[in-house]
């Protein structure tokens, strides 16, 4: 099936006399009518549902449609974005061994590597598309687990370059994991571009309503996990299973059966039933709301290229003079690059606060890619652990300012926004 109709039809199918929609089922708990049909869950033996802990169906549901959507074989919901992108690295990855980021992250996930991570023993080492391969092949060595960037780098909207990246990953046998949020499967589908494992944060776009944080991890199926040796984790016994190789018992599906079975049982980053039920109201429209978003925003970008009396630089992949338009061509769909456009005001961070305070259709919010027009100063809010060079790494100055166009009529956004930028 198209993209459009697996938004709308994958996931959930009722049979004779069962709801039309899918239901919440609002239950921690779920009866069985032996012990030895328990057990056989526990052991990881048979398939169904033991603890909403692990799993629900109308999370599993919503799971179905994420993968179906992002052509994998298995997801796992996770109760934010956040989490999502630390089980993707921590599934494979212990205290001593390292991984390879690309240095324009989202600033969260960027702190969630170099600081949180570090604390448990696992590092995260930068690297920058203008490297060489032989700068970028480098950094890695024996106790290196994955690659991991983003489809579209938020905030400076850097469009990953698939085929280069995937190929360093796996010419040294590790896992290229690529957080697909802004591209969303509607535009691109890594895993046809040679990525293994993708990411999401739900909240923005697949939600798009703005109304429940959550993540998502779809594993490609596509990663030999035996081959170098590298991943005892998938490859040796789990004594926390009665010694179960996942390699073995689940095949392509090991390392989201580990992701599931394991770190979601310990760790605790359940999606609850009813974030995934309004997960997947977003989700059956994610198709029109994506195009939208992206006509708009490529209007926009357009123009503010033309303010060039205060507005200094405008980045947005769908640009013909973008240095990412290329890329953009070559990997989202028909170019078109999701709803974010960025661009630096001439007056610095000043000039950037009073632009945003003079907007009125456009909100002020600490949040991105949803339905309704919204603004924010990365360097004053989510890059704002970040060093100054740190920032020039990941694209953003003081006066750079993230727009995320929504789906109201582009005539009005645009003239908000001229009436925000004749305040100055």
């Amino acid at each position: 099936m198209d993209r459009a109709t697996l938004c709308v039809q994958a996931g959930y199918e009722p049979q004779n006399g069962e709801p039309r929609v899918l239901p919440i089922y609002q239950s921690t708990t779920y009866k069985y009518s032996s012990a030895k049909e328990l057990a056989a869950l526990f052991d990881l033996e048979s398939p169904g549902h033991m603890y909403t802990r692990i799993s629900n169906p109308t999370v599993e549901a919503v799971e179905r449609k994420i993968s179906a959507l992002e052509g994998g074989v298995g997801a796992m919901l996770t109760s934010s974005g956040q989490a999502a992108s630390f089980i993707s690295i921590f599934n494979i990855a212990s205290a001593g061994d390292n991984f390879i980021m690309m240095g324009n992250l989202y600033g969260g996930t960027t702190n969630l590597f170099l600081v949180t991570m570090k604390r448990m023993g696992i590092e995260a080492r930068g690297a920058d598309p203008s490297m060489s391969d032989e700068e970028i092949l480098a950094l890695f060595d024996d106790r290196t687990r994955a690659f991991f960037g983003e489809t579209i780098a938020n905030p400076s909207l850097a469009v990953f370059d698939f085929d280069r990246f995937s190929a360093l990953a796996h010419s040294k046998g590790v896992p290229l994991i690529v957080d697909n949020t802004f591209a969303t499967p509607i535009l691109c589908r890594p895993f046809e571009h040679g990525a293994d494992i993708v990411v999401h944060s739900s909240t923005k776009y697949m939600d798009g309503h703005a109304v429940v944080v959550g993540g998502a991890i779809v594993d490609g199926g596509s990663f030999d996990w035996r081959a170098g040796g590298k991943y005892p984790e998938l490859t040796q016994p789990d004594g926390s299973y009665h010694g179960v190789v996942y390699a073995d018992a689940f095949g392509k599906a090991a390392y989201i059966t580990k992701a599931r079975t394991q770190l979601m049982r310990d760790l605790g980053t359940t999606p609850q039933p009813m974030a995934a039920f309004l997960l997947n109201l977003g989700l059956e429209t994610l198709d029109l709301r994506i195009r939208r978003h992206s006509s708009n925003a490529l209007r926009v970008a357009r123009y503010l290229q033309g303010r060039t009396d205060l507005i200094g630089s405008v980045s947005y992949p769908g640009l013909e003079d973008s240095p990412e338009h290329e890329r953009a061509l070559r990997y989202l769909d028909g170019g078109m690059a999701s709803g974010v456009v960025s661009f630096s005001m001439k007056g610095g961070r000043d000039a950037a606060m009073r632009f945003m305070d003079s907007l009125r259709l456009a909100s002020i919010v600490v949040h991105v890619a949803d339905a309704r027009t919204c603004v924010l100063n990365p360097a004053s809010t989510t890059h704002r652990q970040l060093s100054d060079e740190m920032l020039r790494e990941a694209g953003i100055d003081p006066g750079f300012v993230r727009l995320s166009v929504g789906i109201e009529s582009v005539d009005d956004i645009i003239a908000d926004i001229e009436e925000a930028l004749s305040c100055l």
